[in-house]
């Protein structure tokens, strides 16, 4: 199968273009988990017509600078240009595969090296592969948590691929539901913007609309002077 791979490039102002990105913890090459993302994104491309932008992140590359990030606490380079692709898109697509019933550990300890603001509000479809329908619970079980604590979207529909069902109409169908659903909210602009006012955040975190400066915090503010040594209001 043909991948997907569209250069990232700036929109005019005019253009409103919408962009995506692609998390795939496959490791094989090929890798399935990589199929099934392909096939989510060229039909999502299809859904959102030319403007769209989509983004690729393969973490089998990524995984020894993953491991390190974790271990460190704070990622390197190659790790934070994946993050810079997450924060600026619109809608994400995570696929991973599924080994001894659980999510992939490379999947897993990508997302532990996330800002926990990194995703509110984002619109996430849930895909996964496996040896065996027998695992298909796993994107509800465990996927749909993780992003939950990370307070994006995940949308109602996910895709879940096991060998005897590449051939299948019902996959097609299912990757076309979910594709429609998700260029749906990425048209509505569905990032959850009152939600965002909600949540207490980390100064200078990845998020697109993280506080990254002093610039972004008031000095004035009676908390602020009581912590550099000034009195607040009587």
């Amino acid at each position: 199968m043909k991948r997907i791979v569209t250069p990232d490039r700036e929109a005019s102002p005019s253009e409103s273009a919408k962009r995506f990105a692609v998390i795939s913890a496959g490791t094989g090459n090929p890798s399935s988990t990589r199929q099934l993302s392909d096939r989510i994104a060229a039909k999502s491309l299809e859904q959102l017509g030319p403007q769209a932008r989509v983004s690729v992140i393969e973490l089998g590359p990524l995984a020894v600078d993953t491991a390190r990030a974790a271990v460190a606490g704070f990622p390197g380079p190659e790790v934070q240009a994946a993050i810079d692709k997450l924060a600026a898109a619109d809608a994400i697509i995570a696929a991973t595969p599924v080994y001894k019933a659980g999510v992939s550990g490379l999947f897993k300890t990508f997302l532990d090296v996330l800002d926990n603001d990194l995703l509110v509000g984002k619109p996430v479809l849930l895909a996964a592969t496996g040896g065996s329908a027998r695992h298909a619970l796993v994107i509800d079980d465990q996927m749909r948590p993780l992003f939950g604590y990370l307070r994006a979207f995940t949308l109602p529909t996910s895709v879940y691929a096991a060998p005897e069902d590449w051939a299948s109409s019902e996959l097609g169908a299912r990757i076309e539901r979910a594709a429609t659903e998700l260029a749906a909210l990425v048209r509505a602009g569905v990032e959850q913007q009152l939600a965002w006012s909600g949540y207490q955040h980390h100064f200078g975190g990845n998020a697109a609309r993280a506080e990254r400066s002093e610039d972004d915090l008031d000095f004035d503010s009676p908390l602020m002077r009581l912590a550099t040594g000034g009195r607040g209001e009587a």
